[in-house]
């Protein structure tokens, strides 16, 4: 019997020592390994060329792709590596809450273990039982099973943090909606380019076309010898600047088609025409402070900054909770023997309260890094707010320039053809020389160049206002003139 009661003290003993074979459950984080989430800023979030990249590239086919605006712009949203980038900052920012939650999860974790023991009485201080010769007893058998669990039922601390790391989670989520609206603003920009190119192309093609024509009646009339020589020299030299230009144009143009390529995920040796004509609307009537109005309830930037702030504030309530008390539970529940047979239910539950008495000056430092943080934050959305009111009234500004801009480059147009048009007929009749006509040539030259860029800056101007307004993803093709 007492031999059975030494065994009993043994066990018991060995007992309250951990298992060597436990088994955690995957997820749990100790509340002492959970770091505070950072917020992501626009500035974390892609490098400043990766909006003109791209992170996936389709492959290569045989025929020519057409592509439109609105093709473009939804290539742009599945390759553009600007966007990619983002999405995984938000991967990261719902990582950080769930590792963050984990601090007011229950922790549990399981083991078993099967051992045979022989073990020596007095290392434990246990004095030799009279019925026993040695202190050395066993080999005996230990057989155990339990489960562990954890929580922490107030944490003030840990508390403020899942909550700062919520809001950084949707600052990310609106981060991502800004590079969305980024994205649309890049790709579109390389596609009016483009056209604009095209344009440029078309325009020297067309002027080309005449110079040819010129010369033509410029040699025409001197084998009548109702023209001198230089008339023919001075043709010939119009005729091969504009042949100069048509080449320089075609360069761009091909230059910029691999450009807009590169943005939306497209090989660049990849062959694709452009369906669109170069689009010009007037804007619709747009008050000013409806609209600022608007872009302060949609713009995903100005919202991501408003959820940072409210975050930083979250982060100084965290390093104020760092001395306040926190409650823990633990609890064991398994069974244990000398064999898997003869095993008997045990367990333990306890509870406590950890109360911070001295710290070393480390929650005032914390505090102190948070509240710094929040001032920087409130000043950034200051700014932000005003850079918001600043983006919309000079887009709508732009775009009401552009559209006058575009009327008198139209009209320029007109009478630089009708300049030409008298100059020829004026050569023609031997009445002026081919001066006059090259001066008409280039008059005409610069009205279309004019006009093409005067488009282009209208252009740019709404996708830029559309940006501005928070909305250039949904009406993208509405401030283009589309239906």
């Amino acid at each position: 019997m007492r031999t059975k009661a030494v065994l009993t003290v043994v066990i018991s003993l060995l007992g309250s020592v951990p298992s060597t074979a436990q088994v955690s459950i995957p997820g749990t984080v100790s509340p002492s390994s959970v770091q505070q989430a950072q917020p992501i800023t626009p500035a974390q979030t892609s490098a400043p060329d990766a909006f003109n990249g791209s992170a996936m590239v389709d492959k290569l086919v045989p025929d020519v792709i057409h592509l439109t605006i609105l093709d473009a712009i939804d290539r742009g949203l599945k390759h553009n590596l600007g966007l990619l980038l983002s999405q995984q900052q938000t991967q990261a920012a719902r990582a950080q809450y769930r590792r963050n939650l984990s601090a007011l999860l229950p922790n549990v974790s399981a083991g078993v273990s099967d051992s045979v023991n022989q073990i020596n009485l007095a290392a434990f201080g246990i004095p030799t039982p009279v019925t026993l010769s040695s202190p050395v007893v066993g080999p005996f058998g230990l057989f155990q099973t339990q489960a562990s669990m954890s929580a922490t039922v107030m944490d003030f601390r840990a508390l403020n943090e899942i909550r700062a790391a919520t809001e950084n989670e949707r600052t990310a989520n609106l981060s991502l909606q800004d590079a969305r609206e980024l994205v649309v603003l890049a790709v579109g920009n390389q596609y009016l380019l483009a056209l604009a190119e095209a344009a440029l192309v078309d325009t020297t093609q067309a002027q080309l076309n005449t110079a040819q024509a010129i010369f033509q009646q410029a040699q025409d009339m001197k084998k009548a010898g109702v023209s001198p020589a230089i008339d023919v020299l001075r043709a010939q030299v119009q005729m091969q600047a504009q042949q100069q230009q048509v080449l320089a144009a075609r360069n761009q143009f091909a230059q910029q088609k691999m450009r807009l390529a590169r943005a939306i995920g497209l090989p660049v040796s990849q062959q694709f025409e452009l369906t669109d004509k170069v689009p010009y609307a007037p804007l619709p009537d747009l008050n000013l402070e409806e609209a600022l109005a608007r872009a302060y309830q949609r713009r995903p930037e100005y919202l991501a900054a408003v959820s940072r702030v409210r975050s930083a504030e979250l982060e100084v309530k965290a390093a104020k909770g760092e001395g306040l008390p926190t409650v823990q539970i633990n609890g064991q529940y398994g069974v244990n023997g000398p064999s898997q047979a003869n095993a008997e239910q045990v367990y333990g539950l306890s509870g406590g309260i950890n109360i911070p008495v001295f710290q070393g000056g480390k929650v005032k430092a914390d505090v102190a890094l948070a509240e710094t943080n929040l001032r920087q934050n409130k000043m950034q959305l200051e700014d932000l707010h005003n850079r918001v009111e600043l983006e919309v009234r000079s887009s709508w500004l732009d775009v009401k320039t552009s559209d006058d801009q575009v009327a008198v480059a139209r009209q320029s147009i007109g009478l630089a053809a009708e300049q030409l048009k008298e100059a020829q007929d004026r050569f023609g009749a031997g009445v002026a020389g081919s001066l006059e006509v090259v001066q008409a040539q280039e008059a005409v030259a610069n009205a279309n160049e004019t006009f093409i860029q005067a488009l282009y800056t209208n252009n740019v101007a709404k996708l830029s206002l559309a940006h501005a307004l928070g909305v250039a993803e949904q009406q993208t093709k509405a401030f283009l003139g589309g239906k």
